[in-house]
């Protein structure tokens, strides 16, 4: 039992490894195919992968739960997320300032594969942490999303989005038939103003004013904007433009795969009025054992969202729930296309309450 134990805590680590190399891995002689390495991984090389390792629906029983529920070594591996981030940022801009044949063009590629690595060891590891109990750990998860300009994400995601999802309150829940480029404009424009009521609404019950320095949305901005200064100081008003569009193309990655974990799926509402509770069944599983493991089972959504505060290595495959044909790499992909979107996932969409009435008894 341990040894089986020992062994799943242990396959986190060389698929961690490997995506600090991805990110590392760009510092090579040539300018542009080091840019490129994260992206070819990341959207070519991993998908394929995916296919071929195949899935893993094998889930913990009741001792092997207990042993990782209490293993340091999965306790601290996303928290080690925020040094890997601060190297990758803050060393790629020292790196690149260091570089003769530096273009706007190459810096421009380098801040978007840079966005893209950031968007998983960043933010999807943050997702993580802010879900856990531990203040050092919600910190450090904040921390981490101040490093991609997306702070506000710690609010409206636990006190938004996982009380609304699935219904048309969740600006992060894709409507059936909605496009990928639509959701993800609708969800920058109302998610940071969303994050914003929920403190001001929080800040309200003890008589504070919104703008008060126990705003948290507040504080991890002006972290962002702290952020955002030192990169000035290494590299002008050009290491501020690669910290933003970073921050920018992470946020996008986020928010496409926002738009695929609960496409077209939604709650029912009851006789009273309110919706049913979120079950395993308003968000698509997908347990594709490679980029579950690079995203920290992030893809058996559906457990989480039934189960938010179980921690990913106890995150349960479920069969019945929707099932998408592939990992998030390859889904994100599909999702670029509508059209072809469409036709792989509608005919995968369990029965859904109807539009009008959508009444279920309650």
């Amino acid at each position: 039992m341990l040894t089986r134990t020992l062994s799943a805590s242990l396959a986190y680590v060389p698929a961690l490894l490997l995506l600090a190399a991805v990110g590392l891995s760009q510092y090579s002689a040539n300018l542009y195919l080091g840019a490129l390495l994260p992206l070819v991984f990341l959207y070519a090389l991993l998908p394929l992968l995916d296919y071929l390792i195949g899935l893993d629906t094998r889930n913990p029983d009741r001792a092997e739960e207990q042993q990782l529920r209490h293993s340091r070594l999965l306790r601290l591996l996303p928290v080690l997320a925020l040094p890997v981030q601060l190297v990758l940022l803050f060393g790629t801009l020292i790196w690149l300032q260091g570089r003769d044949d530096l273009s706007i063009q190459a810096l421009l590629l380098w801040a978007i594969s840079l966005g893209v690595v950031s968007g998983i060891n960043a933010i999807n590891t943050a997702h993580e942490l802010i879900h856990r109990p531990g203040r050092t750990e919600r910190i450090t998860g904040g921390i981490l999303l101040s490093l991609v300009c997306y702070g506000g994400f710690k609010i409206e995601h636990i006190r938004g989005h996982h009380v609304n999802v699935a219904t048309p309150l969740d600006n992060s829940s894709a409507r059936l038939n909605q496009s990928v480029y639509n959701f993800v404009f609708r969800a920058l424009r109302h998610n940071l103003y969303q994050a914003w009521l929920l403190e001001k609404q929080r800040l309200a019950h003890q008589h504070l004013p919104a703008w008060h320095w126990r705003n948290e949305v507040l504080d991890w901005y002006a972290l962002s904007l702290l952020v955002a200064c030192s990169c000035y100081v290494l590299a002008g008003w050009t290491g501020v433009l690669f910290f933003l569009l970073q921050s920018l193309i992470a946020v996008i990655e986020l928010e496409v795969i926002n738009y695929i974990e609960h496409y077209g799926l939604q709650r029912a509402r009851q006789a009273n009025g309110r919706y049913q509770r979120p079950t395993e069944m308003h968000s698509w599983n997908s347990s594709y054992r490679l980029s579950n493991l690079l995203l920290l089972q992030l893809q058996r959504h559906a457990d989480h969202h039934a189960n938010p505060n179980r921690p990913y290595p106890l995150l349960r495959h479920l069969d019945h729930s929707p099932q998408l044909p592939g990992g998030y790499a390859s889904m994100m992909l599909l999702a670029l296309i509508p059209p072809l979107w469409r036709r792989v996932i509608h005919p995968r969409l369990p029965q859904q309450p109807d539009r009008r009435g959508n009444v279920i008894p309650g």
